[in-house]
């Protein structure tokens, strides 16, 4: 059988999550990660930068499902566990801004807010 990549919108991944049949691996940089949360049971967060050295934490008889903000990075990071040995991984659609158009439930640390004229250039909003 050829390793895959599974590409899955917000609803159906939400599914796979909620059922225990898959965990988030959550690939955002710290910030982001930090102010909002993908709200399901079981999620592991390794930023995308620091994938490839980890990946050992990761056990292969899970199904991950890879997500990011938008789509893009979790792509890379399904190919970097399918070079590593993962038989199927899944691949978010839309990652985080697909997850909450369809309204599925976030988390929000306000202690952690973001500020930016667009989701390009969100930063961590500096302490008072």
């Amino acid at each position: 059988m050829e390793n895959k990549i599974i590409h899955v919108g917000a609803k159906e991944a939400y599914d796979l999550l909620a059922n225990q049949k898959a965990v988030l691996l959550d690939i955002r940089i710290e910030y982001l990660h930090d102010f909002k949360q993908f709200a399901v049971p079981c999620s592991i967060h390794i930023p995308f930068e620091n994938l490839a050295e980890r990946i050992d934490e990761l056990p292969k008889n899970l199904f991950f499902i890879c997500a990011d903000s938008s789509g893009i990075n979790s792509q890379k990071a399904a190919k970097i566990l399918l070079d590593h040995g993962f038989e199927t991984v899944g691949n978010l659609s839309g990652g985080m801004v697909d997850w909450e158009r369809t309204g599925m439930p976030t988390g929000i640390d306000q202690a952690e807010s973001l500020t930016g004229s667009c989701m390009c250039q969100l930063k961590k909003r500096k302490k008072l």
